[in-house]
């Protein structure tokens, strides 16, 4: 019944997650578009009043006028609505969906005896302190000199990034270390709202309640970082569903992929948002696709060798089943009787021969990249996977 009510907490905790995430996400994007579509205002009056653009659009069935004041109107308007709440709830869902999965499950989900040999408490430590660290050195990055240079910080936070990405996959399973870091990079953004964005806003409302000339360096500060993250989302995206590609996240060279992908992600909003203001440069989402093609390529599978390819099979399906039986079926089957599952992971069970054949290709790609059995839970040996691995390539099934 525990594994039951944690599957319970795991489902709830996504959708969650989800629904704040594209709440939070949406409303970023749509304000980096608004801000970069605004015109000057047609009506004399309207530049009078202190605003400084405007923008008409259309949806649902009716006509929106959008306006930006330079600083602020000459009275407040209520209710002022705040947008905030959606990154705290995709931060404090995501939170606890870390903490569900892999710090009550680090045996399984976290930690790797052949990257690094941690105990569960060391490898939680090691997971929340790169959180604050990750936080407290790009802080420090923008509150330096390098603050006032937006390309230089630039680099500083990309090597940052980069460093963090190298360092979390010498620690962690490529599972583990991939949600670490998106996770970092999730934290960060929240950090720029909670920290500096929000707070340069309420410096903003401080000032014109108490009659005085507003500084502008908050709200440049809380543009810095609101820029910083609408480039850290689609890296921070990728990360969230990466642990369903073992062809990326256990890959030997894991980290570059994961730097290679982030980059990739970030150049593409950079053209995003340039377009948004109308002369956007095409170099940007060439260089993204590029290098989202040059991973995808370098990763693909090599050519079966030749003394495999001509393996009879049907000598080899037998021991595939043996093996499978003794090493997924804990897990994959009608009856799991793995402790912690109360159902077979997405469905597939793998308890007949009928059924290990007709989920060959699952089983040679699981395997062949070492995403399964997870956490090496049931002990396979490399002889074992190899075998399969050399089943999977000459063709898989035969019965």
């Amino acid at each position: 019944m525990n594994a039951y009510w944690l599957d319970w907490l795991n489902l709830l905790g996504r959708w969650l997650h989800l629904i704040s995430g594209i709440a939070w996400i949406g409303a970023s994007f749509y304000f980096v578009w608004l801000d970069n579509h605004l015109l000057k205002p047609k009506n004399p009056d309207d530049s009078d009043k202190g605003i400084a653009g405007e923008v008409w659009s259309v949806h649902g069935g009716g006509f929106y006028h959008a306006q930006k004041y330079r600083v602020a109107p000459q009275l407040l308007p209520e209710p002022l609505h705040w947008f905030k709440w959606e990154a705290y709830t995709t931060w404090l869902s995501g939170f606890f969906m870390l903490c569900l999965v892999y710090y009550v499950g680090a045996g399984s989900y976290l930690i790797d005896p052949a990257v690094a040999a941690l105990s569960p408490m060391e490898a939680i430590a090691i997971g929340l302190g790169s959180l604050v660290l990750g936080w407290l050195i790009y802080d420090g990055l923008c509150r330096s000199p390098l603050g006032c240079n937006d390309r230089l910080l630039g680099l500083a936070v990309a090597m940052l990034a980069a460093v963090a990405a190298w360092g979390l996959c010498h620690v962690f399973s490529g599972r583990g270390a991939f949600i670490h870091y998106g996770a970092m990079l999730g934290t960060l953004m929240v950090a720029n709202v909670f920290f500096v964005i929000i707070p340069g806003q309420r410096e903003l409302i401080k000032a014109k309640l108490a009659g005085r000339e507003p500084d502008p360096a908050p709200g440049l500060k809380a543009r810095q970082r609101s820029l910083h993250n609408t480039y850290f989302t689609l890296p921070v995206i990728f990360t969230m569903m990466s642990n369903h590609y073992a062809m990326v996240f256990n890959h030997p060279y894991n980290w570059v992929l994961l730097i290679a992908i982030s980059i990739a992600g970030a150049a593409i909003r950079v053209y995003f948002v340039a377009r948004h203001k109308g002369h956007a440069s095409p170099v940007p989402i060439v260089l993204g696709v590029v290098l989202l093609a040059g991973v995808a390529f370098a990763i693909s599978p090599a050519s079966a060798p030749q003394a495999v390819a001509s393996v009879n099979t049907a000598d080899q399906f037998a021991q595939v089943v043996h093996i499978v039986q003794n090493r997924c079926a804990s897990c994959h089957a009608e009856k799991v009787t793995q402790a912690g599952f109360v159902a077979a992971p997405k469905g597939v069970m793998l308890d007949t021969p009928e059924r290990i054949a007709s989920h060959a290709t699952q089983i040679y790609q699981q395997v062949s990249s070492r995403a399964m059995p997870l956490g090496n839970l049931t002990g396979m040996t490399d002889q074992e996977r190899q075998f399969i691995v050399a089943w999977g390539i000459a063709g898989g099934p035969s019965k």
